[in-house]
Order: structure tokens, then sequence, then C-alpha cells
């Protein structure tokens, strides 16, 4: 922090860009949140905090939070002996002034210095320079005994020793800090490479007080991990990514629709962590709480003791169309567009035959509510991403969950739970848990952060100081959905067409079918009905499904009359299933803040271009 003085007051600056930046390095929180802080700057204004005394008496400081890669920011003024009040209960003036500082992706609030940027690299030069110098000297058993708020929170990085006791009450990841307490920040630090950066250990610096000794740096460095990520699979080029570390990807809309079945290397990859390395050859799935004890199953008895079923099933992301909410007031999670939505054929052995085989019964049945299922995925402290579906989902005969170790009639992708995932058809697809390492019949949820803080629809009205994440269910079921892949957002139409062709694709979860499209060019006043598809150009298309278990997506196309004049259209569609379920008109009434389950009309606009008839 950087005093500057003046005539007359005394402004105390926050970089908050850094400081937000170091906050996200400290945690655990997607590389998503890292790369949308490094364009922060130009969202910089300017904030002075005048003061009539020599010297503030209270530092100004942000409380912070992190959901999937982006902020929101409160700010609290914080006394010398560690006391938090409210910023806007000291100052409430600014209650309006911060409200107009919310832009970009994220709730960023920075202070923008007037002074050019040679002068605030000189200054940081300095400042750097003058906290390395002649500094103490610590080992690694001195370091470790710095491990809590009592004793104070030290950790290393690249053989500096850091004093962060101050910052961990304004962490916007809790406790989680204390997870590196003691020792290096790297293994935590490795998840997301984005962290190498100078303005990240510019911050980190400010917190610097030592050095380790040759021996302790030495010992410290062989023991750090290589980075999680250098062994991820070869992906697509056509893929458009939403975050690299962990890997999040939709394919472009415009060929979304041009495969009923979706190619495996396009399907849209949504990762929580690094891709694991599983050996086929060791692997082994195991179930708990049966009334034969715990079950350890290998890959190949799964794949002979159980028949093998196949299905066609759509799999989408509580995020679809994420982007569309962000237009009405920013959310919290990745960017997605229409396409974070596929389908594919799985096969597997059904979840219902090894339940059954291994001692599930009318015994366990009564005890039980529902199966839990755990990954191979996990983080720097050995949490695996994990999430469960109610029990009769999963031993329903009509409820067609498999144990899939095949994806388009090959073996799983690494990307898509190589060797072994769920699929749960028609459930939302943060539950169709990938790299299956563990199954558990329960009579409570998932307790795993995803299931129980994640993946949770509120009333528009709740924000991040109101939600209570008890008070609403995890999400099963998706809603009825529908988007338009052609044409795309800003082309044009030539005035010599007298019709536009518009495609798109529709589904419904709970294995509700989709029983109608209807489109519109002129924003709603006129409808006209799709011609619903099944299965790729050229196939005869696939029979009906049973009622209750259309799992898999219908295609749809129209060719819409143009009207007379129009300058511009706006193409609208909207779905209906066989519950006569139809999605609402607009975004807005249903936004939340997790930006999840977003199935409004969508909308298209193009424009109609060229000559007139009459030249």
């Amino acid at each position: 922090m950087d005093w500057i003085h003046t005539s007359h007051q005394n402004v105390k600056v926050l970089d908050c860009h850094r400081t937000l930046t170091f906050c996200c390095s400290l945690s655990l929180f997607s590389e998503r949140a890292m790369q949308h802080l490094k364009h922060c700057q130009g969202l910089a204004q300017v904030f002075l905090i005048r003061s009539q005394s020599s010297r503030l008496s209270k530092s100004v400081i942000p409380s912070l939070s992190v959901w999937d890669g982006h902020f929101s920011c409160r700010w609290r003024s914080t006394g010398g002996h560690g006391r938090q009040k409210y910023f806007n209960d000291r100052l409430p003036k600014f209650r309006f002034a911060l409200a107009g500082l919310l832009a970009g992706t994220g709730a960023v609030l920075a202070y923008k210095l007037h002074q050019d940027k040679v002068q605030l690299a000189a200054t940081s030069a300095q400042l750097r320079v003058t906290q390395t110098s002649d500094l103490p000297v610590y080992t690694l058993e001195e370091v470790t005994k710095h491990r809590s708020l009592d004793s104070g929170v030290w950790v290393t990085y690249k053989g500096g020793v850091y004093d962060i006791t101050e910052f961990v009450a304004i962490h916007p990841g809790g406790d989680k800090i204390l997870l590196a307490a003691g020792g290096a920040l790297e293994p935590y630090w490795a998840l997301y490479a984005v962290h190498q950066q100078d303005h990240v250990l510019e911050i980190l610096s400010e917190y610097k007080i030592g050095v380790l000794n040759p021996e302790s740096y030495k010992k410290q460095e062989s023991a750090n991990p290589s980075d999680p990520y250098s062994a991820e699979p070869t992906r697509h080029p056509a893929l458009q990514i939403n975050s690299l570390k962990p890997f999040n990807a939709e394919p472009p809309a415009s060929i979304l629709s041009d495969n009923y079945i979706t190619p495996s290397v396009i399907f849209f990859k949504r990762n929580h962590l690094p891709v694991p390395r599983v050996d086929p050859e060791a692997y082994r799935l195991e179930i708990e709480g049966l009334s034969g004890g715990v079950v350890s199953l290998s890959l190949s008895e799964l794949k002979s003791r159980f028949p093998k079923h196949t299905i066609t099933a759509t799999l989408q992301c509580a995020g679809n169309r994420r982007s569309e909410m962000n237009k009405v007031k920013q959310v919290k999670g990745l960017n997605w567009g229409i396409a974070a939505i596929s389908n594919a054929t799985w096969s597997g052995a059904r979840l219902r035959d090894v339940l059954l085989y291994y001692g599930f019964g009318p015994e366990v049945a009564a005890k039980a509510k529902h199966v839990q299922f755990e990954g191979l995925d996990k983080d720097v402290t050995g949490t695996a991403y994990g999430a469960s579906i109610p029990l009769n989902k999963a031993v329903s005969e009509e409820g067609d969950v498999l144990l899939a170790y095949e994806m388009n009639g090959e073996d799983l992708p690494p990307d898509h739970g190589y060797p072994v995932r769920v699929v749960v058809p028609g459930v939302v697809g943060a539950r169709n848990v990938k790299w299956l390492g563990k199954i558990v019949v329960s009579d409570e949820e998932s307790k795993s952060h995803w299931q129980q803080n994640d993946y949770k629809g509120f009333s528009p009205g709740t924000d991040w100081d109101t939600v209570d994440f008890k008070s609403a269910p995890a999400i099963q079921e998706l809603p009825i959905q529908s988007a338009i892949t052609h044409p795309a957002e800003g082309t044009s139409v030539d005035r010599s067409d007298r019709e536009v062709t518009v495609k798109g694709y529709a589904w419904s979860g709970g294995g509700r079918e989709v029983v109608r499209v209807d489109v519109s060019v002129d924003g709603g006043k006129t409808w006209h009905v799709a011609k619903l598809r099944t299965s790729d150009q050229g196939q005869h298309p696939a029979p009906p499904p049973p009622p209750g278990r259309a799992w898999a997506w219908k295609l749809w196309e129209i060719d819409v009359p143009i009207p007379h004049r129009a300058q511009e259209l706006e193409i609208v569609c909207k779905a209906v299933d066989s519950g006569y379920n139809m999605q609402p008109d607009t975004v807005a009434p249903i936004w939340n803040l997790r930006g999840v389950l977003s199935n409004a009309w969508h909308r298209v606009k193009v424009l109609y271009v060229g000559l007139t008839q009459n030249g």
C-alpha cells in the first residue's frame, strides 16, 4: 500500500485489481477468474478517500466472494484489533458510488491513480527492493510452526517466506487459505498456472518477511508437484474455450445441429478439475451401503458380468445459455453460449443391475434415499468431485441410468470419463459423474460442494448477501429448452430470398418428449411450426421413445416466409414438451445469481439486405 501525501489530505490508494487477483491466487477457484481479472485494468475507476487527520486510523479493504470464476465485492473497514464492520455502515454515502462500479466479468472495484504508468512502475520496483534486502533467514521447521491465526499464518513461495496473517480475514475462500499455512503455495498455485504473473507476485511481495535457508529451499523444491494439467488430452481446435484449467469448452453453435449424434471430439467439455489418468487394468469401482458390505469391481468384471445396454441421451450443463442472463445482470459462472449441450449414444451396464447383483434389496431401499457418486478427479486437498441422484431414479427399470464405458460406439474419451462414468438421462450434466471411483447407497445426499452449494436455482430477488443454499433443492431434471443454431446473430439475409431457413435443437429433462417447436421471424407476432428430426440426414427417423423415456434431443428446421418490407428479422424459437411445459418469453423473470436454468425464448437478430424487387 502506498501513501500519497498532498498539501490538504492523506490518501490511501488500494490497487484493487492486484488485490482481487491475489485473493484468487491463494484460493482454489477457477482459472477463469484470473482470465477475467487480466482484462480488468481498463475498468478501473477513481476513488480517493480523504482524511482530515494526518493519518487514516482505519484501512479500507474489500470483502470478496468468488464463485466459479467471478467476483463480488463489498467494502468494509477494519480496525487495528481485527474487528470488522461493513464499509457502508461507516460511510453510507459510498453505497451508490460503489453500485456504479459493478462492471465486466465480476464485481471489480479499483482505484485509479492520477499518475502515469512509469511512476507506478518505479514505485513498485522500489518497494520490492526495500522488502527483499537484509531479510531474516528461516528453516522449514520455523515456517511450519506458523499455521494458525494465534501463531501467525506463514507460507512459502520459491524460497521466500510470507506472513499472510492479516490477509486471512479477507480471503474470499474462507478458511481454505489455511490449507497452505506453514507450507508452500506451489501445490495450490499449480492448479492454475496463470498465477505465475508479475502483478500476482507483486502483491505477494508485500507480505514478504524472509527467505528459506538453502537446505530448506532445496528440500521443498524437490517435493513440489508438477503441473497437474501437464497430461491433459488433445482437444479439437473448433471448440470455443471458456476456461483452460480446468478445461471447459463448447462447439460452435453453427455446427452443433449438423449431426443428430454429436461427434465425441466436439461434444461440449465440462471439467471441474484436472483430467485424471486412469490405468484400466488397475481400475476398481467401489460400491458401499449394500447388505454385502463394500464391493470392489474391476472394469473387466463390469463388462462381463452385466448385460450391455445402449441409450441415446442428451447431456446439458446447468449453465447452458448463461451468457443471456449476463446481459440482464452479471451472474457468477462460466459464460456459456447456447452449445453447452450435446447428444450421444452411451453403452454400459445398468446401475440397477449392478446394485441388485451386489445385494440391493427391500431392507436397503427402506433405509436409503440417494445414490452418491464420487469421481477420480481430485483437487490438491484430495477432495473428489461428487454428486448424487434420488434412489428411485437409480434403481428404476425406466430410469436407464448407466455405468457407461462407451460413447458413440468407442471407449469413453478421457474428457468424458474414461474408463467409466455415470450417465443419468434426463438429469443435469453435473450429476453425470465422470471417472467414476465410488458409489454409495445412502440416506443422505452427497455432501460435496457441487451438490450442496452449487447448481441450485433461486429467485431473481436473491443475491449473495441473502442466499441460503439449504433453502433450494439441488437441480436434477432440467426444464424445456430450445435454441437457434442457424442463422447466427448479426448475419444477413439477402432480399432476393423469399424465405429464411432456421435450424436449432430442442430438449426437455425428465424424459419428457419435445412435441413442438414454434418459430417466429417477427419477434413473436406470428408463429410457424418447425419440422422435428430424430436422426441424421438420410437416415430413418428413430422410433418414438416410450412415454417418460425421451432422453435425446430433437433437431428442427423450417423455411419461414420473410415479412413484406422487413428491414431486420428478429428470429425467435420456443419449444413445448409432452407435459405442455413451455419456455418463458424473457430472461429477467428467471434470472438467478448462478445463471443456471436459462431457458427463455432464444432470439437472434439478422439483417435483411440487398436490392428490393423494384431495384
